[in-house]
């Protein structure tokens, strides 16, 4: 398995980024949809120490994600011209989503006054002063950012299952090593 792209396959590093931000993004929803009509408790607030901090994780990915993507080669995609449009639409939707997700949720933990830790190693500093109209909005975002993200991943997962089963082409095995 070759590191870098070439225009025929994704490179190991490319796919590792796939899969690692894919299974960290589908946990932090999970834990969301999970953690938040949860009553005020130590664990509640154990849930969001941890979504945060693997919410900055997938920022910071996402940061060496993009370079190595920008610094790389793309695999051709012989697809339809509405289909290749729409592949590479979804494609950077997703980049969108990987920086405004934990954006907004440092905003969200900034206007709560609240510090942003990353895992006890350093704390990020607050991007915007407390600031309670703030803080509802910016969980309005956050949350509806989170809604149109599963949405987006399932149109994703289903565009894949699509081409393996019924075009049966190679776009979902070379996300595989």
């Amino acid at each position: 398995m070759q590191i870098k792209n070439s225009t025929t396959c994704f490179g190991i590093v490319a796919i590792l980024f796939h899969w690692v931000i894919a299974v960290l993004i589908i946990g932090l929803l999970a834990l969301g949809l999970y953690m938040v009509p949860l009553p005020v408790s130590l664990s509640k607030l154990k849930y969001y120490g941890w979504h945060k901090e693997f919410g900055l994780l997938v920022l910071f990915l996402a940061i060496f994600r993009l370079i190595w993507r920008l610094s790389n080669v793309n695999p051709e995609l012989a697809l339809p011209w509405l289909e290749k449009i729409a592949a590479r639409s979804m494609h950077w939707a997703f980049y969108v989503f990987m920086f405004a997700m934990p954006i907004t949720g440092w905003l969200i933990t900034s206007a709560a006054g609240l510090p942003a830790s990353f895992f006890g190693l350093f704390t990020l500093p607050n991007i915007i002063a407390p600031d309670e109209d703030k803080l509802i909005l910016f969980e309005w975002i956050h949350e509806w950012l989170g809604y149109a993200l599963i949405a987006a991943i399932c149109l994703h997962f289903t565009a894949a299952l699509k081409h393996h089963f019924i075009n049966k082409d190679d776009i979902l095995r070379r996300m595989f090593p």
